[in-house]
């Protein structure tokens, strides 16, 4: 009888052990669905942001679009902040059937005389615990962008004008975008192959952005492909040297005014590099050396036909216009300018240059 309660007594506090495994179990399968619920919601959400942001498609939001504010947001934000809820209720609900089940193996391992008497107190495998909650900062981020994109929306009205209505509202829809984007990463919602493709896909991006935010004068850092607070402070001062919403972000009239300043800055040089080779065709073309278009545009063509001409003025044939091509051009045509020798008794003729006189208001510009 002694024998028999003894195995009673220790057969209990194994038996809510196996109650305490089959919770957590359930818990985490609770868990699995609410998150991948979560991830489908998102996605939903933010192809219902992208319409205003255009940061995965290019899109055309109308007039009608602007005034109602987005009104088609209302209920995949609702949905998605709803499974996020769940989500992270359902987190929750796995971290107390953890701790439940540790308590039940503890009491088991203290009613238990007989060294490792029950297989089930074991602890649960680090493989097994749930997904790491998202970091704290990118749910505030979201937090503050849904408030900063609602105070948008309210900040446009009838008086407003299109062009200030138009990029108030992209501004905040992108960065309301870019914040769920985040936590959709950080949810773990994307696959191994697809979070390995976005980084690559973000890091080209931002590289891109910084180098082209360097040369238009914002930007002093290295390009490292890290959108981190220097290349945000670098858009924050675009934006305000344009009189933009100052987000951090790249929207639309974000991305036109830095392509503004960049054609400002090359302008004047492309501008002297298309003339010079003008300058160069039509040389060529009044030598004789050039028959296609005064474009402005240097071709495999054009290099060939230059150093034809190179060769016919005795200097090394480069294909390029260098100080040699450009002093034998010079002495061409100076001497194309003399005047004409006689004939020589014998009716043949002193050869002149191969460069006509009339190349001379284009020798300068190759120079």
């Amino acid at each position: 009888m002694a024998v028999a309660a003894c195995s009673t007594g220790t057969a209990l506090p194994d038996a809510r052990v196996s109650v305490k495994e089959q919770a957590l179990a359930r818990a985490r399968t609770d868990a699995a669905a609410a998150a991948a619920h979560f991830c489908t919601t998102a996605a939903d959400y933010v192809t219902a942001v992208d319409r205003y942001g255009d940061v995965l498609t290019a899109t055309a939001p109308t007039v009608g679009d602007v005034q109602t504010a987005g009104a088609d947001l209302e209920q995949p934000r609702a949905d998605a902040t709803a499974a996020a809820t769940a989500a992270v209720d359902a987190q929750a609900a796995v971290v107390t059937a953890e701790q439940e089940l540790a308590a039940a193996q503890a009491a088991a391992a203290a009613g238990n005389t007989t060294a490792g008497s029950s297989s089930s107190a074991t602890t649960p495998a680090a493989s097994q615990s749930p997904t790491p909650t998202v970091p704290p900062a990118t749910v505030n981020r979201v937090t503050q962008a849904e408030t900063e994109f609602t105070a948008a929306q309210q900040g446009i009205g009838a008086q407003t004008p299109l062009r200030q209505a138009s990029q108030q509202f992209n501004a905040a829809a992108v960065a309301l975008e870019m914040s769920w984007l985040a936590l959709f990463a950080d949810a773990g919602c994307l696959t191994d192959e697809a979070q390995k493709s976005a980084q690559t896909a973000v890091h080209d991006y931002t590289a891109t952005l910084q180098k082209s935010l360097s040369e238009a004068g914002y930007f002093t850092g290295k390009v490292d492909g890290v959108y981190g607070p220097s290349t945000v402070d670098a858009v924050q001062a675009l934006q305000k040297a344009h009189g933009l919403p100052v987000t951090g972000t790249v929207d639309k009239a974000t991305q036109e005014a830095l392509q503004s300043d960049l054609q400002a800055k090359g302008g004047a040089a492309a501008q002297e590099e298309l003339a010079s080779t003008a300058a160069v065709q039509q040389t060529l073309k009044l030598a004789g050396f050039w028959d296609g278009p005064v474009d402005g545009r240097w071709t495999p063509a054009l290099t060939e036909a230059l150093k034809k001409f190179q060769a016919e003025l005795d200097v090394p044939a480069t294909g390029t216009v260098d100080a040699a091509t450009v002093a034998a051009l010079e002495k061409a045509i100076a001497e194309a300018g003399k005047p004409t020798p006689s004939p020589s008794p014998s009716g043949s003729e002193t050869s002149t240059a191969p460069t006509p006189s009339a190349a001379t208001p284009r020798a300068s510009a190759t120079s």
